[in-house]
């Protein structure tokens, strides 16, 4: 009996000890699997949160994409508006300095025509202080010097030059020209116009027709006596007749039409140049 005992307990131990092992194995299979089930499903959560992200980064990329084709298009229309107006700006730019040296021109042409006009007014000064100076032998009576509008006038009476309806220069007269002549000889850049002026009272000769007539007449005679007589250029000196049309006084007077009764001889600068620039 006592070895039997033995066997049957030592085949029990072995069968207990076998059933434990294989209950091991299996727990550990067991949580293996279920260790493994968790990755999986660890990793599919993982996958989808991936595949959000990617789709995430997609959209991104997509706006991204249409948001920079869209600056594309506006910076190459900012482009498009800068060259515009680089071009009109390079027109005005152009435009400015045209006017720039047109403006400059101007300046130049004004301080020119200062310069003559200043010149000028010196020139007819220089030719007043002249004119008196020569002039001074003969009272206000017999003739008068003065200047008005950049010209002088030398008004003789026609007791210094003439007797009563004649044309024919007196001695005193003819010395009166003399004189002038004298600065006349020195002003070639000068216009001289000699006038013949009446008083109101109707005249009518075998000489003379009218005041027109006696004005014109007197008028070249002084032309002929400061041309012939006393060398004064013909290119420079007009005469002409006013009749009795240019009053200085009231001719209702004896006083008034002796003051009307005059020749006037009105000297000028040469105004060609100033003219030439104006136009």
């Amino acid at each position: 009996m006592k070895p039997l005992v033995l066997i049957t307990i030592t085949a029990l131990l072995a069968g207990a000890s076998s059933s434990c092992v294989s209950k091991k194995k299996f727990q550990l299979a067991e949580n293996g699997r279920l260790e493994a089930i968790g990755r999986s499903e660890a990793l599919k959560e993982e996958l989808v949160r991936c595949k959000d992200e990617n789709d995430d980064l997609h959209n991104r990329i997509a706006t991204l994409v249409r948001d920079t084709a869209t600056m594309g298009r506006d910076i190459r229309n900012y482009q498009d508006m800068l060259d515009s107006n680089l071009g009109e700006q390079d027109k005005l730019n152009a435009l400015l300095r045209q006017k720039m040296g047109e403006l400059d021109e101007r300046e130049r042409t004004i301080n020119e025509l200062r310069e003559m006009m200043d010149a000028q007014t010196a020139q007819v000064q220089d030719l007043l202080n002249s004119v008196k100076d020569a002039l001074l032998g003969f009272d206000s009576e017999e003739l008068t010097v003065t200047e008005k509008n950049g010209k002088v006038y030398v008004a003789m009476s026609d007791k210094l030059l003439f007797q009563s309806g004649s044309a024919k220069v007196d001695k005193r007269g003819k010395e009166a020209l003399g004189k002038l002549a004298e600065v006349l000889n020195k002003q070639h850049d000068i216009d001289v116009f000699i006038e013949g002026h009446t008083d109101s009272k109707p005249i009518h000769t075998a000489q003379f027709q009218d005041n027109w007539d006696l004005s014109v007449i007197r008028a070249t005679s002084v032309v002929r006596i400061l041309t012939a007589d006393y060398g004064v250029s013909p290119l420079q000196i007009q005469p002409c007749g006013r009749g009795e049309y240019m009053p200085v006084a009231d001719n209702e007077t004896a006083d008034g039409r002796s003051k009307n009764r005059r020749t006037e001889i009105i000297m000028a600068p040469k105004l060609d140049k100033l003219m030439k620039m104006l136009r």
